[in-house]
């Protein structure tokens, strides 16, 4: 695996940053039962348990005057969650940073509306009201929808957003009124582009991409491999991530209970005298979308079978512990479902072989 020196473009290093996981970890610590009552981690194969992924630096944020280095992606944040004061249009709020371009707002002149894998980036799914990191130095911190650069491949009069108080992401119309939050820096590479190559206006019609600050100009975050995914035999390996998927997607062949979910996987480790088969987080989960395509919204040429709305993940959410969180296929979006309800499919991944998947 490849590890390299990242840099922020002020002498920042982050040593031994993985450049090769693909995706982080959720920040989750505890786990719960469905009635949403904490229980020990051990042995649950719950998020809180595994804790795949990326690890987090400790501390993970360093305030410098006005702007926060986050040393996890190496891209750097307004301590101030509202400079703007007060909610706009998703044009006005992409204008709104042009501005601050123009200005070198805190003497930097690259700053841009987040895409959705970077405004994610920031949220902690250990933590609620607002969901960040324990310990953060950000000030002002609406639990409201927070704008992001990329268009909603559903409906391309619509763009993603992501909601502070739960860290819930789903797509609003652009023509509506929420905040921003402006981002600077390219990062370490830890965070892959969110697959958007197409600019849109506020009506959803095709635009030129030049001078937008769109997604789909930027491209932020690492290119992903070609071919990105890989057929072998009854699984389907995922190079960008190094996760392995199973190619059936309906494990369960049916909507299940979260319970019935955590079962379904542990029958398929002993019929196939397995342990590396789990249910995935939801950072996991997110990392298969690709935002320039919708039902389902995964890259072209993905070689998945029996693909269904929406999967549970691993990940309670903290915000009602008797929920999970879920993604929703079909969208791309990112929500919650009660545990104790059949509401969604089962998805089984495992590390692929030769990679291990966990960095604390």
């Amino acid at each position: 695996m490849a590890v390299e020196q990242g840099f922020d473009g002020e002498g920042f290093g982050l040593e031994g940053v993985i450049l090769e996981q693909g995706y982080l970890q959720t920040g989750q610590k505890t786990c719960h039962d469905a009635e949403g009552h904490e229980i020990p981690c051990a042995g649950s194969g719950q998020d809180g348990d595994l804790r795949r992924g990326m690890g987090w630096p400790v501390p993970r944020f360093e305030r410098r005057d006005e702007t926060v280095l986050d040393r996890l992606t190496g891209l750097i944040w307004p301590q101030n969650a509202n400079r703007a004061e007060f909610p706009m249009s998703w044009q006005e709020a992409l204008a709104y940073v042009a501005a601050m371009n123009q200005e070198r707002v805190l003497g930097y002149a690259d700053w841009r509306l987040p895409n959705r894998r970077e405004m994610r980036s920031l949220i902690s799914h250990q933590a609620k009201k607002p969901a960040l990191p324990e310990g953060h130095p950000f000030c002002n911190v609406f639990p409201a929808w927070y704008w992001t650069s990329t268009t909603a491949a559903i409906n391309s009069a619509y763009a993603w957003y992501v909601h502070t108080e739960g860290g819930r992401m789903f797509y609003g119309h652009k023509g509506q009124f929420y905040l921003l939050w402006p981002v600077s820096g390219t990062g370490f590479g830890v965070l892959p582009a969110t697959g958007q190559t197409q600019c849109y206006d506020s009506g959803g019609s095709p635009v030129t991409c030049r001078d937008s600050g769109q997604d789909g100009e930027l491209c932020m975050g690492r290119e992903w491999p070609k071919p990105r995914f890989e057929v072998a035999g009854d699984t389907v390996i995922d190079h960008l991530t190094h996760l392995c998927w199973r190619r059936n997607a309906d494990l369960a062949a049916r909507q299940v209970t979260w319970d019935d979910a955590f079962a379904a996987i542990r029958r398929l480790n002993e019929e196939l005298k397995e342990r590396g088969w789990r249910l995935p987080n939801i950072n996991e989960l997110e990392s298969l979308v690709d935002c320039s395509e919708s039902q389902p919204a995964l890259p072209s040429g993905h070689g998945f079978t029996c693909l269904r709305e929406a999967y549970w993940s691993s990940t309670t959410s903290m915000f009602e512990p008797d929920w999970a969180w879920a993604l929703y296929l079909n969208k791309g979006a990112v929500g919650v479902g009660q545990k104790k309800e059949a509401h969604f499919h089962v998805w089984a991944v495992c590390d692929a072989p030769g990679y291990r998947g966990s960095f604390p």
